[in-house]
């Protein structure tokens, strides 16, 4: 299997090279080079040799003879079973199926753990409700229901190799206060029973932990010093086994175990997702959010390395697992040191970047929200306040300006019109006049009536000239 030469198969071929005319037929090329090197006997490999070697395994029965069928069956039945696990070089050590089963009874283990602890502390939290927010421990919790019981029996009991001082004197304090009901002995008996089992779980978790470590330290080394053993073995668990594991290609180690949100994403084209299972290890986990997909596709890659070396290869040292991993810290490290170097520059030197201090911000209630008049703060600076008052001085004098703008304007109208209301009385003043005149030059142009002869120069009365007029309006 090796191609190397047996000494009772060098023996025969020996006695073959004093005989042999012709070359001799090989099932093996590897092990025919090794003969015609050592033995210089010439050989030959092809097709028609290897349906020679099947004639012959299928005819073994006639060509041995003194052999009975059945015992020829087990025997090659058992020459099957040690070539077949020969050539996978089977270990006991090897077998992941063990990883597998151990993986699952710690997850289940977990959820059990979790329905105790919760229905524990529900049930007893009716007696002495104020233990549960002292205590947060689950696994001290129960160990001290397991030593005291009841509660009056806290007092006296003494819990200092479970509990700090402080905690102790707390739980006693709270004991002597407490607002719970009381129970009785049948009900302090079961709750009991229940905190033994929740501590014997507990116990067993630590031993299948430690026991799941060393398996995976005997088959994976490389893949628990880059991912970790609960990851690493999640993995196998998920793949199914070692080997099929190793099959599977760097993208998809990368989302194992988010296939629901990968197809979810492809169906609705949307982003799909950057990490499954991997996201739980440590090197993802120290990264910052913006470079996480970045880290897990890098480590995705070299825990595939990993794999495969843990499944084909010879060696069991984690030599490869180191190597890989500082490489991967490395890179982590170039990663994050990327956003604070400098821009303008070589870009080698390191940006000086002020110390963080968190400054908390207490955001108090604002009552002016609640009116809607309009408010000022109490708080206004003098100075504000005279500036307001300059600017409102200011509006005024600028208000009182136009008023007196706008009286003189009106006063000018007024004056503009009076004096055209005189000019135009003027104008009728002076044409009246000027009738008057026009009638009196008329009014002695007439020749005098010989009716009445006028021998004085005195003016005509007011009849007279009225009859005189309506005279004129006749004769015209």
């Amino acid at each position: 299997m090796e191609g190397k030469i047996n000494k009772q198969l060098k023996k025969v071929l020996k006695k073959i090279v004093k005989e042999a005319h012709e070359p001799l037929a090989v099932a093996d090329a590897k092990l025919g080079g090794v003969i015609k090197e050592k033995l210089n006997l010439s050989c030959i490999h092809s097709p028609v040799v290897n349906e020679l070697m099947r004639g012959i395994r299928s005819q073994m029965d006639g060509l041995i003879p003194g052999v009975e069928p059945r015992e020829m069956t087990a025997m090659c039945l058992g020459l099957a079973h040690s070539l077949s696990r020969y050539r996978l070089k089977f270990s006991a050590d090897k077998v992941d199926t063990m990883i597998v089963q151990a993986i699952s009874l710690l997850d289940d283990l977990d959820k059990e753990l979790n329905n105790y602890i919760m229905r524990c502390r529900e049930w007893y939290g009716w007696h002495f409700p104020e233990l549960g927010k002292i205590i947060s421990d689950n696994l001290t919790y129960c160990k001290c229901l397991q030593k005291v019981g009841d509660r009056k029996n806290y007092a006296s009991a003494q819990l200092s190799e479970l509990l700090p001082e402080e905690v102790e004197a707390e739980v006693k304090a709270a004991a002597e206060i407490s607002m719970g009901t009381e129970v009785s002995e049948e009900d302090i008996c079961n709750i009991l029973h229940l905190c033994t089992q929740v501590i014997e779980i507990s116990e067993y978790r630590t031993q299948l932990y430690e026991y799941l470590q060393n398996r995976m330290m005997a088959i994976a080394p490389n893949v628990t010093v880059m991912v970790g053993e609960l990851v690493g073995a999640r993995l196998i668990a998920h793949a199914g086994s070692l080997l099929n594991l190793a099959k599977h290609a760097a993208s998809t180690v990368q989302i194992l175990g988010a296939e629901k949100a990968l197809f979810r994403a492809l169906k609705s084209r949307r982003d799909t997702p950057k990490y499954g299972l991997i996201y739980h290890a440590s090197l993802v986990g120290q990264t910052s959010p913006k470079h996480k997909g970045k880290i897990s596709r890098m480590l995705a890659a070299k825990t595939v390395l990993a794999i495969r070396y843990d499944a084909f290869g010879e060696d069991s040292s984690s030599a490869m697992g180191v190597e890989n991993r500082a490489k991967l810290e490395a890179r982590l490290r170039t990663l994050e040191d990327r956003g604070i170097r400098k821009i303008s520059g070589t870009g080698k030197a390191l940006a000086k970047a002020e110390k963080y201090e968190h400054k908390s911000e207490v955001k108090t209630y604002d009552p002016s929200g609640d009116s809607t008049l309009p408010t000022y703060s109490k708080k206004r600076k003098i100075e504000q306040v005279d500036k307001e008052d300059e600017v409102i001085e200011k509006k005024a004098k600028k208000a009182k300006v136009k008023i007196k703008v706008e009286e003189e304007v009106v006063e000018d109208v007024e004056d503009t019109e009076e004096e055209g209301v005189q000019v135009v009385e003027e104008q009728e003043t002076s044409v009246k006049k000027k009738k008057k005149k026009d009638k009196k030059k008329h009014v002695k142009e007439e020749p005098l009536s010989e009716e009445e002869p006028c021998t004085s120069t005195a003016v005509a009365s007011p009849e007279k000239k009225k009859k005189k007029k309506k005279k004129k309006v006749n004769e015209d």
